[in-house]
Order: structure tokens, then sequence, then C-alpha cells
């Protein structure tokens, strides 16, 4: 018998998070687009991510029809958070009011995943791309992490708003995450997790 789902957070109902989950204004907006894969995923921060956030919007799929609308909302400057040769490191959005601000689209994903949506949506692929600076530290402790300063999707977002927008504290957000992050290691047990992950920083 399945346990009962909260049907917002999308965890077991003892576990539900949405009390810990902020509303946050931003003058970003976040678009995140979801590899199928992560939706059933336990640590699927993204979606943390998007309740939170009260300018985001989450879009599930491998191929989006409607990329060309979902990447020209009326008022705003997309940039692609996503390493690249050209990548811009992303800075303050310091802007005056005729400037646009920024639609800050994200891929979730594994990276072979985010990769692969890149391939099979063109139009995202073009995009001006921006990435964080160096030398983050992630929060993560359950995946083992393709390289130094990855992070988890929700902590790439906080980060990039914190640089975009430094008069707002985006911190908030993380309360959920580290709440589910204990939660798993209370699941697996104290024992699996210093076996399986404890040596790992």
């Amino acid at each position: 018998m399945s346990r009962a789902q909260c049907p917002r957070c999308m965890r077991p109902q003892s576990h539900c998070l949405c009390e810990l989950i902020p509303q946050l204004a931003s003058r970003t907006r976040v678009l995140l687009l979801q590899h199928p894969s992560e939706v059933n995923h336990a640590l699927n921060t993204a979606r943390l991510a998007a309740l939170g956030l009260t300018n985001a919007q989450l879009v599930v799929g491998e191929v989006f029809e409607d990329l060309a609308t979902l990447l020209n909302p009326p008022g705003y400057r997309a940039r692609l958070l996503f390493p690249g040769d050209d990548a811009q490191l992303i800075v303050a959005d310091v802007v005056g009011e005729q400037d646009l601000p920024l639609l800050l689209v994200v891929p979730d994903g594994t990276w072979r995943k985010a990769r692969k949506l890149l391939h099979l949506n063109p139009l995202l692929a073009q995009l001006p791309r921006v990435t964080l600076p160096e030398g983050a530290v992630s929060r993560y402790r359950l995946r083992k992490a393709p390289g130094p300063g990855a992070l988890s999707t929700l902590e790439a977002i906080v980060q990039a708003l914190e640089i975009l927008e430094p008069a707002t504290s985006f911190t908030p957000l993380l309360r959920s995450f580290e709440a589910l992050i204990e939660g798993q290691i209370e699941a697996m047990g104290a024992d699996t997790y210093l076996k399986n992950h404890g040596h790992k920083s």
C-alpha cells in the first residue's frame, strides 16, 4: 500500500515540506525545464524552487513544443544558466528602469539529461549562457557530484538570485532542501549513510 502523498510538494504526508517552503518574490523570472526522469525523484529540488518562488514556472518534458513562447515572456530577456565556452559569469543585475529583467532558464536533470534537453531543443541551446562563479560548495551530501562546484538545481538558483538581486535573501529556499536531505539520511540510516557518503566532504 502506497503512502499518502502531499499533492503540492509530492512528499509523503508524514514528511510534507510545505511549511518550510517560503513564498519569495524576485525581479528575475525563473523558468525550470525539467527532464521527465526527475519528476518522481525523491530529491526533486526543482519543484521546491518552483513552489518557493512566486515568479517561477516549472515545465516537464524532453521536447517543448511551445518553447518559443516560454522563452519570450513580455518584459524579460532570456539567459540560460548552463556552463559553456561562451558562458558569461553571472553578475548583479544592476539595471535602470528601461532595462528588462532576466528570464533565467534552468534545465533540470543529470548533466547528461540536461545536455540532451539542449540537443533536442535548439532554441534552448541558442540562448546566451550565464554561469556561476567557481568554488561553490553543495549541501547535497547524497549524490556524487561530477566535479567541484556542482550544485543541485535549487542551490544553483539560490546562488544565481543572490548574485542577481543582492538586496534580497533567497536562502530561505534552502530550508526545505535541507529538511529533505536530513529526511533521506534518516531514512537510509546513519550506518548506510556513513558507509556510502561519510568519507565525502
